[in-house]
């Protein structure tokens, strides 16, 4: 069964890549949020074989480097797509009475991709390594570089948004991880 989680884990992977390349032309057949809510049910889906294997008799035979690669790759590239489709569901207005939904203005913080990438590996990498002092000092370097511009209250909200986002998507990946390696 952790083989099987391990699987999941790994789909993950393919499934939150195509994000990343989407300014280069590269068109994914499905919908962002179809996407994300996928990449969602494939990272519990994992946990829940995990958490069932973890109970079998059988011992568990994968090794600890792959299981912690393979969930640092799904905290990193799984978590953007994810954050977005936060962003969008939280941006988006329901017009009175209606069910269309109207667009707010675009977003007031430049960079968060790449920075949510980062963000997401180094907390990943920190909670492997048995150092959750990590999560703050990523925290805080993250927060001071963009305390200029929080200033504004969209931009603070953003960041407040994007960073619970991608940190409890990043924890959700190691704890997956360290179910299998149980």
């Amino acid at each position: 069964m952790s083989w099987i989680a391990l699987a999941f884990l790994v789909v993950v992977v393919p499934l939150g890549t195509p994000r990343y390349f989407a300014d280069s032309g590269f068109r994914w057949p499905l919908k962002q949020s179809t996407t994300s809510y996928l990449l969602v049910a494939v990272l519990g889906l994992a946990g829940l074989a995990a958490a069932i294997g973890g109970h079998l008799p059988v011992a568990s035979s994968i090794p600890h480097e792959l299981v912690v690669v393979a969930s640092v790759a799904a905290a990193t590239l799984g978590g953007g797509p994810v954050t977005e489709t936060v962003f969008r569901l939280a941006a988006f207005k329901r017009a009175a009475g209606d069910d269309a939904y109207d667009e707010v203005e675009p977003s007031p913080l430049r960079g968060g991709m790449w920075i949510g990438l980062l963000e997401r590996a180094a907390i990943a990498s920190t909670l492997w390594a048995s150092w959750p002092e990590g999560l703050a000092v990523v925290l805080a370097v993250k927060g001071l570089g963009r305390f200029s511009e929080l200033k504004q209250h969209a931009a603070a909200e953003q960041f407040i948004l994007g960073t619970f986002v991608s940190v409890l998507w990043a924890c959700a990946a190691v704890g997956v991880g360290r179910l299998i390696g149980l």
